[in-house]
């Protein structure tokens, strides 16, 4: 079963930059779609940014267009977020998600990792 790790969140100030890392446990990770979720205190799982494996193709949503780049490591089985002009209400736990093909439901989560941006 493929397993998930993120990793690169932290504490930052507004207008700074990160950049989260995503390794799957298998290699390489050639189809689907590896993606990015992201869930603040007290709201509901929301989606950030997808990359199909397939063809590079990426999907973000309007909340992060301009900011946030989704790209695949050299590696193949990573995916990563730059996140850049970090703002407070981009404070969440980050989650990378995969699915098999991209016509299913994301299936397969990492454990997630805490991004706070201060104002």
């Amino acid at each position: 079963q493929v397993q998930l790790v993120e990793s690169g969140g932290g504490l930052v100030q507004a207008g700074d930059s990160l950049r989260l890392s995503c390794v799957a446990s298998v290699r390489p990770f050639n189809s689907g779609t590896m993606g990015w979720f992201r869930q603040a205190p007290g709201k509901e799982r929301t989606f950030v940014a997808e990359f199909y494996l397939s063809n590079s193709r990426t999907n973000y949503a309007d909340s992060v267009k301009g900011r946030f780049t989704i790209s695949r490591g050299s590696a193949e089985n990573t995916v990563y977020l730059q996140m850049n002009s970090l703002k407070p209400e981009d404070t969440a736990v980050y989650y990378c998600a995969a699915r098999l093909t991209d016509t299913v439901p994301y299936s397969i989560w990492g454990q997630g990792t805490q991004v706070t941006v201060s104002s």
